[in-house]
């Protein structure tokens, strides 16, 4: 590719001809850059992530330089090679390049379509564990229009990181040397951006299937069908700079109401009304905490698959169920799903509006119309009965054809296998764009039925901008194995760098079982053969306390994650199911919940960050020690929000398979990031950083550390995320410096409140009250409180805790108040050493 002239058009805005296509390069901001390379006369006005561009963004400098172009803003500059068109992207405050770009290619194919032509549909129905699928025998191949195939090539540096690229089911953290098929899938949740640790992140505004690769064959994204090869370059000094930009592009979050971050009882699944009371009830009765209990599939009659019309034989008055439920403080979700089997009522409304796909049976997320008739259903019993919020399963509908067989197919079989049956019922320049319409409907039409609740939908596929339709992903339909879990965390990592601030997975997996499969797996399909995906290691469940171990290291994990859930099939998962008060596994997780609601002030502060700052909870330490190379390589450790190191045990110690004992050490070893201190958050024993620790280690708890600093708002007594105790309200200081050394740090956090449901935070009524804590001068400091929401801390006592001994209490009215810390609370000498 050469250029031949370049002209600008506006100011951020240039056009450059080549010999073999136009290129366009704008300014979205200072620090975003976006790229188009088209073979037409002009660009296409299409964007597959709905992305508004600002045409007043920036300005852009160009010069024409010996041997090609080079176009900057204030902190960025792109150079263009005369020779080959190839890009070179260069921070321009100390000239530090970033990314050297190899040769764009695109090539023009035809697009198809499939249609029966006019010829009625033969169609053949198949029970799956997706439901009723169908599959239309004479649908034939037309072709639609012209587009192209798009490979964006890279020169990455020796050494350099890529992460990001959504979740897959591999357990890769540092995609470099790697094949990843981005599809959408039942465990893959595709988004087309990546980051570096070198500081810039690239987002391709495509919805087609799309392939990174990394190896002998070169390193590049490709897209199987665009209208443009279009891109968005991202540079920043931190991971979080790049996940700003990546969020001013596809949408801010949507905050979630404060419920959802409590604990989420979950099961394959209650049958009645009465079901789902009695669970609440006994959390309640028992005093461990709940925010919500979850309505699984099959709530409907007989073979009604995805209809959304209630069984009345085992839901015979819902809304006086969920009233009895609400009563108790605690909330509800239900299972909804896109395909619905042929002849129920929701199937006949749709296919008489012609909003089916031509698959027959999943409706059209695309026609705005089919998206406000599918919410009409929604609303009819469901929403109406007073169900709080939605799971939206199988939101990647056809992915059927590999979910069967006994054996696991190819990589490079499944992507063609299931991206085949995706672009052939969505067409392939949207492959990957059903979750994202989805969700578009059920967040937009409930904010006109209920603009005063907050949605929140679970859905098991997302993309780029699903952020901003109140969207939690999770890693889909998993195994209980131990090799299972420890990926979870590298998916973690993964899908939070793609700038997705909610995930969470199935805690103790999905499926528990191997063998069984004739005896459950009939229920759902009617085919008793095994099932690649079937694949616990746990034949005797609960029995087994090998499975029990699991499940608590599990559910450890998981409740420093966005969203705390349990779920799967096979064993039920109320933590009376795994012993009573004295049993180590009934306590571990008991103390597990605790701990979580102990948090919650912490969490819902991350939350607001989330939404006002762009912030990310699930952190790799690549976000906040990138210096520490050792710290940004690590996939076994994470942070959860800038205070509280993460380190998920992910091995057996306990238990084998079968409940055989094992000898095995109890513990752990982790590593600390360097450039800080740690405090054991259970023990305040103190740590520096840049070392390795074995430790000792007990089944009630997983090893988490405080960084030295941190201040942390605490509750204690909740049962329920808004509950109000009438204890003092906690901040717990954990100090930077330690004796002898010479220092005067300043700590600073943001503690958020807001009325925890609604969409007033839009408009402004929301509060991030400063809270600074002194060490030189021993003052702590709380800024004003302008608003008065229930459960703010305005008119509370406040205690202040000191890590290792020392209590305050004072009174905080709402204005600003500084308090002088006592003698106790200014020694350091107490804190307990281990080095």
């Amino acid at each position: 590719m050469k250029i031949q002239d370049c002209q600008k058009i506006s100011d951020n805005k240039i056009r450059i001809r080549t010999d073999r296509g136009l290129l366009l390069v704008s300014a979205e901001a200072e620090n975003i850059i976006r790229c188009v390379y088209t073979g037409r006369e002009q660009e296409a006005s299409v964007s597959p992530l709905q992305i508004r561009h600002n045409e007043s963004a920036c300005p852009l400098a160009l010069e024409v330089l010996d041997g090609g172009l080079q176009i900057s803003t204030s902190l960025l500059t792109l150079r263009i090679r005369q020779a080959d068109g190839c890009f070179v992207w260069i921070r321009r405050k100390d000239g530090f390049q970033l990314l050297e770009e190899g040769e764009k290619e695109l090539t023009g194919i035809p697009v198809m379509k499939y249609s029966t032509c006019g010829e009625k549909p033969v169609i053949r129905r198949v029970k799956t564990v997706d439901g009723e699928r169908n599959f239309v025998e004479n649908l034939r191949e037309v072709e639609d229009h012209r587009a192209y195939r798009a490979k964006l090539s890279f020169r990455f540096q020796p050494g350099e990181q890529i992460h990001g690229l959504g979740q897959g089911e591999e357990g890769i953290y540092n995609y470099r040397g790697h094949t990843q098929y981005l599809y959408q899938h039942n465990m893959r949740i595709p988004v087309p951006f990546l980051i570096s640790d070198r500081g810039y992140g690239i987002l391709a505004d495509c919805g087609s299937l799309m392939t990174f690769n990394d190896d002998e064959r070169g390193s590049y994204l490709f897209c199987d069908t665009v209208e443009q090869l279009d891109y968005y370059f991202i540079s920043g000094d931190s991971a979080d700079a790049l996940i700003d930009g990546f969020r001013r592009l596809t949408g801010k979050a949507a905050m979630l109401p404060k419920w959802a971050f409590g604990y989420i009882q979950s099961r394959e699944k209650y049958s009645t009304q009465d079901e789902l009371v009695d669970v609440a009830e006994k959390y309640r009765r028992i005093g461990v905490g709940l925010d919500c209990v979850v309505q699984d599939w099959k709530t409907w009659p007989a073979d009604d698959w995805g209809c959304k019309i209630l069984d009345k034989t085992r839901y015979p008055d819902i809304r006086s169920a969920i009233d009895r439920i609400h009563g108790l403080h605690v909330h509800t979700m239900v299972s909804v799903w896109p395909n619905m089997n042929y002849g129920t009522k929701d199937y006949c409304e749709m296919s008489d509006a012609g909003f089916l796909l031509n698959d027959l049976a999943t409706y059209d997320a695309f026609d705005e119309k089919a998206r406000e008739l599918y919410w009409k259903q929604c609303s009819r019993e469901l929403f109406s009965g007073g169900f709080d919020s939605w799971w939206c399963d199988s939101t990647e509908p056809f992915s059927g054809p590999d979910w069967n067989g006994e054996y696991e197919r190819e990589p490079w079989e499944r992507f063609l296998l299931v991206g085949g049956e995706h672009k052939k019922f969505l067409g392939a320049d949207r492959a990957n764009l059903y979750a994202l319409a989805h969700a578009r409907g059920i967040f937009e039409n409930q904010r006109k039925a209920d603009p005063n609740r907050r949605v929140l939908n679970l859905t098991r596929s997302g993309y780029a901008g699903s952020q901003k339709y109140g969207t939690v992903l999770w890693s889909g339909d998993i195994s209980a194995r131990w090799d299972v879990l420890k990926k979870q965390l590298p998916e973690a990592l993964n899908m939070a760098m793609s700038g997705m601030p909610y995930w969470t997975f199935d805690i103790g997996g999905f499926f528990v079982v191997h063998e069984n499969w004739a005896a459950r797996g009939c229920e759902c399909s009617g085919d008793p053969s095994m099932k690649w995906f079937w694949r616990g290691d746990y034949e005797n469940g609960l029995k087994d306390p090998g499975y029990r171990e699991l499940y608590v290291r599990w559910f450890e994990f998981g409740s420093f994650l966005p969203m705390f859930r349990s779920h799967g099939t096979d064993v039920p998962r109320e933590i009376w199911n795994f012993g009573k008060p004295g049993d180590p596994f009934y306590d571990a997780l008991e103390k597990t919940i605790r701990t979580r609601y102990r948090l919650m002030p912490y969490i819902y502060s991350m939350a607001g960050a989330v939404v006002q700052q762009n912030s990310t909870m699930v952190r790799s330490l690549l976000f906040d020690f990138p210096n520490d190379s050792r710290a940004a390589s690590l996939d076994s450790e994470y942070m959860f929000g800038k205070s509280l190191l993460i380190c998920p045990i992910t091995d057996p110690m306990y238990y084998g398979r079968g409940g055989k004992q094992l000898n095995a050490p109890k513990t752990w070893t982790v590593y600390l990031p360097e450039g800080t201190g740690w405090y054991d958050f259970y023990t305040d024993n103190y740590y520096e950083g840049g070392q390795t620790l074995t430790l000792t280690v007990s089944l009630d708890h997983i090893p988490v550390f405080v960084r030295a600093g941190s201040i942390l708002p605490m509750e204690s007594g909740l049962t329920y995320a808004e509950e109000v105790p009438d204890t003092p309200f906690e901040f717990h200081l954990y100090p930077l410096r330690r004796p002898g050394q010479k220092i005067s740090p300043v700590h600073r956090i943001l503690y958020y409140e807001d009325d925890g449901d609604g969409y007033g935070y839009e408009t402004g009524a929301f509060q991030q009250i400063p809270v600074i804590w002194d060490e030189k001068e021993s003052l702590f400091s709380i800024g004003p409180s302008p608003f008065r929401f229930r459960g703010g801390i305005a008119g509370r006592d406040i205690r202040l805790v000191f890590a290792g001994g020392g209590e305050q209490l004072f009174r905080y009215r709402g204005e600003e108040h500084t308090e002088h810390l006592s003698a106790s609370c200014r020694s350091l000498s107490h804190i307990p050493e281990k080095e």
